[in-house]
């Protein structure tokens, strides 16, 4: 698809088909059934009229003719007894009306960005970072706009964006016109990361660390410990690169978040989701990572150049509180085999020996257990609780036990130098905090933490009504959204009030992913549940801007999500933020309450958005609808160089 001939995809705007039985009552009616209607019918127009001034009233009687028949031979078909353009006309089609009156303003117009906001990240904005401490990289962690700097404006596509490659094509190949960016082909070149060829760049699946490609670098991880039988199924690869690691985990059931900083190779993350593999721009500096505590089955440091022994062992600490018990940590790159690489690397001996024997001495601190180190590759492993450590503790008193706190508050929380303790436990062989089932059970398998009652209010059978509604809600979406069944036509899909994750388990057979997002307003924090489900997320709160590109995700799912912050902020400046991150077009599905749908839909008119309010899956007698909306193709116009390069 050419930038200025977009495809003629769908728009997900047309009603739901009829149910069988619904189409079997108007296929075959029965005469009783036509007697009865015609009855009911006849009864409620003598009862309107006898309501509106009595039966024998001259205007009423006048006005019979011009009524409409109870019944047509479709669901979908109007009759009327009159030609005149005054006749009304039977509509099938939701009606709702706001209390307030808002329906019949005029919808507020948000004009387009200049093109210089294309791949405008609000809270990563590299002019605001320098006014903030390079010490431990602070300056690249989140630092937001106030409430008047913020974007009242559209952020644009470049000139000449198509949507991208199919899954798993996607994988190997990205259309430069989304990702202008050549800078890694150039830095990059000798480690095969990325190539540019015409139209399109190529990924190798290469790596620094991986010249043989991210497949046999992943099988040689898998000659060490066991990627196959489902016990490791999330992971955290830190300092992502392109994100190929996580790229070619997926065919082995493995997802990974992949995260890396906004810098110089200001694309990384960016080419990452273009790819269709999930991220999110972050680093490991002075805060914690959006992640809830015992999240992770294994992370992964190639050549990530964190100070990992540095600060007081900072960094690994706040690895170890996000990896499950028994989870690993892979290693490969500096210090790693220095005894080989160290001219390579241009230093010496002496300074790859000493930050070895750092990496060694925080993680024997942590008590983790270092299970092999083999060739540029070395593997440690977390207990499976705490209480040979706590002994351990005895002895060596560095890093202490955090006191009482909350393992899992990770917005804009500081990183501690102490350990966070695992639950307890009775014995030695259990599992703090619960055992996983292997994947795929754990996906439907009751999560530990709810079993165990550890979060408020969610309950085993909360869990499994959970489960059905949201497999009940699914299937209604794909009757009004027909191409949400249909495989690779949306790869990178957001949940912005996921809760239990359900909406994701519901579409873990597609050939997509779901960034599940608890908000840090929620009532419950229930991330973890989500990562014990093997499903991914991140903690985010909607008042601000997400740590995504723009462009990241081809359909966003918004539960609930203006009612939540109706006291909080603006909701078109949350609808701002979603058409940012959104794709042209890509889909949204909005539930809410129908007076503050009304409201939304006024909004997204001043977006551009193509839009319709349907029933709730339950019927119209629910206040809770639904807007379903599609995203309009546009760009930013074409500069001078390309009108000169078209002609």
């Amino acid at each position: 698809m050419g930038g200025q001939n977009p495809p003629p995809y769908y728009t997900p705007l047309s009603k739901p088909t009829p149910t069988a039985a619904a189409a079997a009552f108007f296929k075959k009616p029965k005469l009783y059934s036509l007697a009865i209607i015609t009855i009911l019918c006849s009864l409620s127009y003598l009862f309107g009229v006898w309501q509106h001034g009595g039966a024998t009233s001259s205007s009423a009687t006048s006005n019979l003719g011009a009524t409409l028949p109870c019944f047509s031979n479709s669901p979908n078909t109007t009759t009327t007894t009159h030609s005149s353009s005054t006749t009304p006309q039977l509509d099938f089609a939701t009606h709702h009306a706001a209390d307030d009156g808002v329906g019949a303003t005029t919808a507020k117009s948000f004009p387009p960005c200049d093109i210089k906001y294309s791949e405008y990240t609000p809270c990563q904005h590299q002019e605001r970072s320098l006014k903030f401490d390079r010490d431990r990289l602070i300056y690249r962690e989140r630092h937001c706009p106030e409430k008047n700097e913020l974007l009242k404006c559209r952020v644009p596509a470049p000139f000449g964006y198509k949507n991208p490659f199919q899954w798993p094509l996607s994988r190997d190949l990205a259309w430069y016109a989304n990702v202008p960016h050549k800078e890694l082909t150039v830095e990059k070149a000798v480690q095969n990361w990325i190539r540019f060829e015409g139209d399109r760049f190529r990924f190798p699946g290469g790596g620094t660390m991986f010249p043989n490609g991210a497949d046999a670098y992943i099988d040689d991880i898998g000659k060490l410990i066991n990627l196959k039988d489902g016990s490791i199924r999330t992971a955290i690869d830190t300092g992502c690169g392109v994100a190929s690691w996580g790229a070619y985990l997926l065919s082995r059931n493995i997802i990974a978040m992949s995260f890396a900083p906004r810098d110089s190779h200001e694309a990384q993350v960016q080419f990452a989701l273009e790819r269709g593999v999930p991220a999110l721009i972050g680093v490991i500096a002075s805060k914690r990572l959006p992640y809830p505590s015992r999240a992770f089955d294994m992370a992964h440091c190639s050549r990530c150049l964190i100070p990992w022994g540095q600060y007081d062992g900072a960094y690994l600490i706040e690895v170890d509180r996000v990896l499950r018990p028994g989870g690993y940590w892979v290693l490969s790159g500096p210090p790693i085999n220095w005894k080989k690489h160290w001219r390579g690397w241009e230093r010496t001996m002496e300074d790859l020996n000493a930050e070895q024997m750092q990496i060694e001495n925080v993680t024997r601190s942590l008590c983790w257990k270092k299970l092999v180190e083999k060739g540029d590759i070395a593997i440690w492993q977390k207990p499976d609780n705490h209480l040979k450590c706590k002994k351990f503790r005895t002895v060596v008193k560095n890093p202490p036990f955090c006191p009482t706190q909350d393992p899992d508050k990770a917005w804009y929380t500081n990183i501690e130098t102490c350990l966070t303790p695992l639950p307890e436990v009775s014995d030695k062989a259990k599992v703090a905090g619960g055992e996983l089932a292997k994947w795929p059970k754990r996906l439907n398998a009751i999560p530990p933490r709810i079993s165990k009652g550890t979060i408020n209010g969610v309950t085993p059978e909360t869990f499994h009504q959970n489960s059905q509604l949201w497999k009940k809600r699914v299937s209604y979406y794909k009757t009004v959204n027909n191409q949400l069944g249909q495989a690779g036509r949306y790869r990178n899909i957001l949940d912005m009030n996921a809760f239990l994750g359900g909406f994701a388990a519901n579409l873990i057979k597609d050939p997509l992913w779901v960034m599940n997002v608890v908000p840090v307003e929620a009532k419950v924090d229930t991330l973890g549940i989500i990562y014990e489900r093997g499903l991914i997320g991140t903690y985010q709160s909607w008042c601000e801007a997400m740590s995504t590109y723009p462009r990241t995700y081809d359909l966003i799912h918004a539960d609930s999500i203006f009612t939540l912050y109706k006291e909080r902020c603006e909701t078109e400046d949350i609808m701002l933020e979603m058409d940012r991150i959104l794709r042209p077009e890509g889909s949204l599905i909005i539930r809410d309450d129908v007076d503050i749908l009304i409201k939304v839909k006024k909004i997204a008119d001043g977006l551009n958005w193509e839009s319709r309010i349907v029933d709730h899956e339950d019927g119209p007698l629910e206040r809770e609808k639904l807007l379903f909306a599609v995203k309009l193709y546009w760009t930013a116009p074409a500069s001078a160089d390309q009108q000169s390069d078209a002609n």
